[in-house]
């Protein structure tokens, strides 16, 4: 069983905002995301999407996210 759970894109942004990431770029559903000592990354996903646990720990081995955070 995984740790991630399922959940909503605009959640996940929102946990990635709290941690230190900041927009640097918006362009429809995709947004760059910008956090220094970080590469940029491109978080590509509209906010009702429903991000399932694979993809969460793919988005937060470049982020840092822990399970904790969301």
């Amino acid at each position: 069983m995984s740790q991630w759970p399922s959940t909503k894109a605009r959640r996940v942004l929102m946990a990635l905002l709290r941690i230190g990431w900041t927009v640097k770029r918006d362009e429809s559903s995709h947004r760059t995301l910008a956090r220094p000592g970080w590469p940029d990354v491109v978080f590509a996903f509209h906010d009702n999407e429903e991000i399932g646990p694979r993809m969460l720990a793919r988005i937060a081995k470049v982020t840092g996210l822990r399970p904790t955070d969301l």
